[in-house]
């Protein structure tokens, strides 16, 4: 039986197949759900403002390096949530991580900084199945200039909140379920959960009526407030009405949980900086320029 929702039900805006494909450097292969989507606009689901999808592929082996090269960012934070491969992280700040299966690399660019991802290197030359997630998440204009940091959040030390009779686990990134918070530093009012189902299960979400909502359907399928069906790689975006929805999975599944409180600020962007004004930006062209970002070997 579907759990009871009637009466603060959060409805669907649309569900969303993953639109075609294209390469971020020579390593992910991606669909960009947001912003450049059809469906999805710059500000719907702020205050995340990019979310690619590197649905399954599989890598054959290789000696070259598959990845992104060095490149800046300023203004936002990259999140890179890993299902299946490694990928690894190197920044101008001195940060190094690999990230596998359940892991997430959680960087603040703030001010500026320099990074490359690229696959890990025993991964690389053996090959195999290779699965992400990678998310701008948008930082209020009063932090854009912080400083900048890294968050390595392992798998293993993750909020975990077990579903009772046996129905799976919420794996909190950020924010907060049934009282077990996530072990991610947010600078924003953020629910970031990795859900996984087991067949028949039910979960109950509820956040606040004017949060921006969405979910990306990572494996399997799922019966969103016992009607409508979002298959594997489809998203699903909520109306900002309403608190509560049931998610039923028809199979095994497995779902990342978007939710956060709308920043409501003007947005310039270009390329790899996002900032409010456009002086804010040709601003960062000329520290990037001037070397203010620091240094990162390629």
């Amino acid at each position: 039986m579907t759990l009871n929702i009637e009466n603060n039900i959060k409805k669907i805006e649309g569900i969303y197949p993953p639109p075609p494909t294209h390469m971020v450097g020579n390593g992910f292969k991606v669909h960009n759900f947001f912003p450049s989507g059809m469906h999805v606009t710059m500000d719907r689901m702020s205050p995340f403002f990019l979310m690619d999808y590197n649905s399954k592929i599989t890598f054959p082996p290789s000696k070259i390096e598959r990845g992104v090269g060095v490149h800046p960012h300023r203004g936002f934070e990259t999140v890179t949530i890993a299902y299946h491969g490694k990928v690894e992280h190197h920044d101008s700040r001195g940060n190094h991580g690999i990230i596998g299966e359940g892991d997430v690399q959680w960087m603040t660019a703030g001010k500026g900084i320099l990074h490359k991802e690229y696959h890990e290197k025993e991964f690389n030359e053996k090959g195999g199945l290779f699965q992400m997630v990678q998310l701008w998440v948008n930082l209020p204009s009063k932090d854009k200039m912080t400083t900048p940091k890294y968050q390595a959040l392992e798998h293993k030390n993750m909020g975990k909140y077990v579903l009772p009779n046996d129905s799976g686990v919420v794996n909190i990134i950020a924010g907060e379920y049934n009282n077990v918070k996530g072990s991610a530093y947010t600078f924003s009012e953020i629910n970031l959960f990795d859900v996984r189902l087991n067949e028949k299960a039910e979960i109950k979400l509820s956040f606040p009526e004017k949060f921006n909502t969405g979910i990306l359907i990572i494996e399997g399928s799922v019966k969103v407030n016992g009607s409508e069906i979002a298959k594997v790689n489809n998203f699903v975006l909520f109306k900002n009405e309403g608190t509560d929805f049931v998610l039923e999975a028809l199979e095994k599944s497995t779902i990342l949980v978007l939710n956060g409180k709308p920043l409501n600020e003007p947005i310039a962007t270009y390329g790899p900086f996002l900032m409010n004004t456009n002086q804010e930006i040709q601003q960062a062209i000329i520290d990037y320029n001037n070397g203010d970002f620091g240094y990162l070997e390629d």
